[in-house]
This record gives structure tokens, C-alpha cells and sequence, in this order.
């Protein structure tokens, strides 16, 4: 049985927030059509979605506190906010692959904002299912948690020891496959994906790009999903604070792009973030380690390997 704290219309009133959102992006805000995403833009967007998480958590915990009680509802507030600094933070790893791969497309910054979009709705399709399957799972196996802390520590030490290096996306087995089987074209089309040419359809190297952002969404949830289980198995909380988190992927993205290199130490600190929380799915049984003690762990590392860049590439200047 899956415990959660959420009610039906809880889950209802989620979706149709999201998918307005994502309209008021397609539709009104001209997410669909071809142009460069400013700074500011992108700061806006940026402080927007902050915003509105940490308005929807403080919205939650004065519910929850007339449903459940204080101490309940400020532990569900307080997992929520630590599973959406996790998730947020690990986002930041899905921005250096996003920018790895627009590049080695030389995909024009006009173009980007499309694909991304398509991206996210993507990465929301795959989270709920992964979510679900991955609640119902813990559930009714609770030794998956062990196997889920493994894997994140592992995961945290390849990151440790892959941090300073670049994958070869030629050799990637998908990417082969689907230049196997489909026809490509050599040189983009504005924002379109397929074309007519010589009275064939023929696919441009924007669906390479799709392709690869939609992979790395993927292997992003792989990594995250996992880590915000020790945090907590409520699957609305890990859906809620992951949605957040992958609304506001795009705004960040066009925020870091610039200064990617800035930040170039913090891939050592995802790492360490990684192995914190496999770690303490491993001990749980012996040490329970409070949520807020979590929350101030994970943000004195992130904080620790984001001076420590500024630092580093001031010194480099």
C-alpha cells in the first residue's frame, strides 16, 4: 500500500497547474517560437518557478497542518523542500549535458528553446511513469531502498572520477541506430525537425538533438529519482518537488549557459551529494538521519563547490 499524504483532487489540481503552465509557455509566451532566451529572460523565468515552489510548499504545509498536524505537515514541507534542492541541483548536471550537445550540433541559440521545451515534456511523460513504478516498488520491497542507496554511490564516484570528462556522442548506440535507419539531412532548417526534399521526408540534425536531450532526460531521472527516495517514498511529494524542479530546467539552462565554466567544481559537488544520499539510504536501518540535517548537509556542499569554482576561475582570470 502506498502511502501518501495527497488526496485525489490534490493530484488533479497538480496536473492542471502544470499543463496550464505549459500552455501559458506554448501560447502566450511564444515558447514555440524560434528566438535567443535572454539573461534576463531566463532570470525571470528562473525566480518565477523558485517562487512558485516554495509558494506551493508553504501552501501544502498550511493544509496539511488543519489535516494531519503541525509536525506532520512540517515534515512533509520539509521533505518536499529537500527533495526539490536535490532535484534542482542535479539539474545543473542536466545544463553542462544540454550545453555539450547543443554545441557539438552547433545547434543555432534561436533553436534551442524548442527543442528544450519538447524535452521537458519529455522528461514530465517519463517521471510519472518511473515515479509510479518506483513508488509501488519500495512499497512492496522495501530492501529496494538499499539497492537504490548502492547505486547512487557508485553513480557518485563515476561522476567523481568522469567529472573533467567529455562522452563521445558519435559513438552514443542510439544516435547510430537512428542515423541508420532515417534519412538526415546536413544543415538545419529553422526550427522544424522533418522536410520534404526531392519528394522525401528527410529529418534535419534537430531530431539528433532531441534525441540526445531526451536520453540524457532519461539517465537524469535515473540518478534523481533513486536519491529523492531517501528523502522520502510519499509519491506525491517526490512527483511535486521533481516536476518543480524540471519546470524551472529550462530557465536555468539559459541562465548557466554563459557561464557554465564558472561553475566547473560543482559536477565534484553533485557527486558528493550523490554518495551523502546513497549512504544514508544504507544506514537507515542502523541511523536515521533527520530531514533538515539532510537539507543542511546537501546545501553546505553545493554551496562549498560553487564558491570553491568562483574561486578557481577568478584565479584562472
Amino acid at each position: 500500500m502506498i502511502e501518501t499524504v495527497a488526496q485525489p483532487w490534490m493530484w488533479g489540481a497538480f496536473i492542471a497547474f502544470v499543463l496550464a503552465m505549459l500552455a501559458l509557455d506554448i501560447f502566450a509566451l511564444g515558447g514555440s517560437k524560434s528566438h535567443k532566451v535572454s539573461v534576463k529572460e531566463a532570470a525571470i523565468w528562473s525566480v518565477v518557478w523558485v517562487s512558485l515552489a516554495l509558494a506551493f510548499n508553504i501552501g501544502m504545509y498550511f493544509y496539511l497542518k488543519d489535516i494531519v498536524g503541525e509536525a506532520a505537515a512540517m515534515t512533509k514541507s520539509m521533505e518536499f523542500l529537500t527533495g526539490y534542492v536535490i532535484e534542482k541541483s542535479l539539474s545543473v548536471d542536466n545544463v553542462f549535458v544540454f550545453l555539450m550537445i547543443f554545441g557539438h550540433f552547433a545547434v543555432p541559440e534561436q533553436y534551442q528553446r524548442k527543442v528544450l521545451l519538447y524535452g521537458v515534456l519529455g522528461a514530465i511523460i517519463m517521471r510519472v511513469i518511473m515515479i509510479l513504478a518506483g513508488s509501488w516498488v519500495v512499497s512492496q520491497f522495501s530492501w529496494v531502498l538499499y539497492l537504490f542507496g548502492i547505486f547512487l554511490i557508485i553513480t557518485g564516484m563515476r561522476m567523481l572520477v568522469a567529472a573533467e570528462k567529455e562522452p563521445d556522442l558519435e559513438a552514443n548506440p542510439v544516435l547510430k541506430f537512428a542515423k541508420k535507419v532515417l534519412p538526415f539531412t546536413n544543415q538545419f532548417h529553422e526550427e522544424k525537425f522533418s522536410i520534404i526534399e526531392n519528394g522525401k521526408r528527410v529529418f534535419t540534425p534537430l531530431l539528433l538533438v532531441l534525441i540526445l536531450i531526451e536520453i540524457s532526460d532519461v539517465v537524469f531521472a535515473v540518478d534523481s529519482i533513486p536519491a529523492i527516495f531517501a528523502v522520502t517514498t510519499d509519491p506525491f511529494i517526490v512527483f511535486t518537488s521533481n516536476i518543480f524542479a524540471i519546470m524551472g530546467l529550462r530557465a536555468l539552462y539559459f541562465l548557466l549557459a554563459d557561464m557554465a565554466n564558472r561553475f566547473h567544481l560543482l559536477k565534484f559537488g553533485l557527486a558528493f551529494v550523490l554518495m551523502f544520499v546513497g549512504t544514508k539510504m544504507m544506514v537507515v536501518k542502523w541511523m536515521h538521519v533527520p530531514t533538515n540535517v539532510s537539507l543542511m548537509v546537501i546545501g553546505g556542499i553545493l554551496a562549498s563547490s560553487i564558491i570553491a569554482s568562483l574561486i578557481a576561475t577568478r584565479k584562472k582570470d
